[in-house]
């Protein structure tokens, strides 16, 4: 199977399954604060079990400190980028590569019957890519070693 058509399910049944959130109405320092003690990029912002959006490093440096805001005085919900762009466990990575670039975003949460089941970044599909290439180039030297 190629690693370009690997589903987003395939993936989140792989990695670690927690999903950090905080909600619309935290400080955006708040926020920072956890995503540098969870060495993370980027929260789900959650209305009760509904998604909001996503809140970023990238929104963090582009709507606060570029523009000379507080971020102990500004709430998420004025900064997070909303609606949030969404994949279901069925994308295949190339899939998400695409909505990635296209979008320039570097997380996608991951929807299942309208309930958030995941977060994808591109860490996640790179890595994923670089250990299914590794995985076929041992398989093509043992291939070779034994002929």
């Amino acid at each position: 199977m190629s690693e370009l058509t690997t589903t987003v399910g395939t993936i989140l049944n792989r990695k670690e399954r927690h999903i950090w959130t905080t909600a619309p109405e935290t400080s955006v320092y708040d926020c920072m604060k956890m995503m540098a003690d969870k060495e993370i990029g980027a929260l789900l912002v959650m209305r009760g079990d509904e998604l909001a959006g996503v809140i970023s490093e990238r929104d963090y440096a582009r709507k606060v400190i570029l523009q000379g805001r507080s971020s102990r005085d500004t709430a998420v919900s004025e900064i997070m980028s909303s609606p949030a762009i969404c994949v279901s466990r069925e994308h295949t990575i190339g899939d998400c590569m695409h909505i990635m670039t296209k979008n320039r975003i570097r997380h996608l949460p991951v929807h299942d019957r309208d309930k958030v089941v995941g977060v994808i970044s591109i860490g996640d599909l790179v890595n994923w890519i670089i250990t299914e290439q590794e995985e076929t180039i041992r398989h093509l030297e043992a291939y070779i070693c034994s002929q």
